[in-house]
C-alpha cells in the first residue's frame, strides 16, 4: 500500500466496522479482535512487521475493546454482587489488593443514573450521600422513641394498613422510618391533620439534616 493510501487510511477509518472490514479484506479473518490482539503481540515481539494500514486498524479495533471492556466490567461485577459475592472476592479478580479498592474501581467505571456524571465524580456523590445517610442515621437514634411513637400511632388509626411503615417499626434501625412515614403524610393532611404535622416537623428535620451534611462536604468541611 502506497503513502498516500496509509494518509486516506488514517484519514478516514476510524470506525469499528470500517477496522474490521479492512482487516477481513486483508485475510485477517471474521475474529477481528482477537487478530488486533494477536497482532499487538506479534509486534511487541519483534515479529511479524505487518503494513501501517494495518496497525491503524488494529488500533481502531482495540479502541473498541476498550471501550467494550470499560462497559462490560461494571456489567459483570454487578452480577457478581447480586449472586452474593463480596467485595472481598472480587477483588483478587480484578488485580486489587482491597475491598475498598474494588468498590472504588465499580463506582469509578458505573455511570450515574443521571448520566451526567462517571468516575471521581461518582465516587464523590456516593460518598456524600453515604456521609449524609449516616448523619441522618444517626439523628433518627437519638429520636428513635419519637419516630416509634409517630408510626404506632399511624398504626393504630382505624381503616389503616400502612405494611411498610409496620415493616419498618419491626427493624432495628429507626431510619427505616422515615421513608414510609414521609409517604403516608399526605394522606394524614386532611383526615389528621395534627399528626401529619408532627410527622412532617421530624422528616423535615432529617431533610435538613441531609441537605446539611452534602453542604458541609461541598465546602470540604
Amino acid at each position: 500500500m502506497t503513502r498516500a493510501n496509509v494518509v486516506i487510511m488514517m484519514t478516514f477509518m476510524d470506525s469499528y466496522d470500517d477496522a474490521r472490514r479492512f482487516l477481513a479484506e486483508q485475510g485477517w479473518g471474521e475474529s477481528a479482535t482477537t487478530e488486533a490482539i494477536s497482532l499487538v503481540r506479534r509486534v511487541a515481539e519483534g515479529g511479524d512487521q505487518p503494513t501501517s494500514a494495518e496497525l491503524l486498524a488494529a488500533l481502531v479495533v482495540l479502541r473498541q475493546v476498550r471501550d467494550d471492556l470499560a462497559r462490560w466490567e461494571p456489567e459483570l461485577i454487578s452480577a457478581a454482587r447480586d449472586q452474593g459475592a463480596s467485595w472481598a472476592a472480587i477483588a483478587p479478580a480484578l488485580g486489587l489488593a482491597s475491598r475498598q479498592a474494588a468498590e472504588r474501581r465499580y463506582l469509578r467505571l458505573s455511570p450515574l443514573p443521571s448520566g451526567t456524571s462517571v468516575g471521581e465524580q461518582r465516587v464523590r456523590e456516593v460518598r456524600d450521600r453515604r456521609a449524609a445517610d449516616r448523619a441522618v442515621g444517626e439523628w433518627a437514634r437519638k429520636n428513635a422513641a419519637v419516630l416509634r411513637q409517630l408510626a404506632g400511632q399511624v398504626i393504630g388509626l382505624p381503616g389503616m394498613r400502612p405494611r411498610k411503615l409496620a415493616a419498618a417499626l419491626s427493624e432495628d434501625d429507626p431510619a427505616a422510618l422515615l421513608p414510609p412515614l414521609m409517604a403516608i403524610r399526605e394522606r394524614l393532611r386532611t383526615s389528621h391533620p395534627e399528626l401529619a404535622d408532627r410527622i412532617g416537623s421530624v422528616t423535615d428535620q432529617a431533610d435538613q439534616l441531609r441537605t446539611a451534611s452534602r453542604a458541609s462536604r461541598a465546602r470540604g468541611e
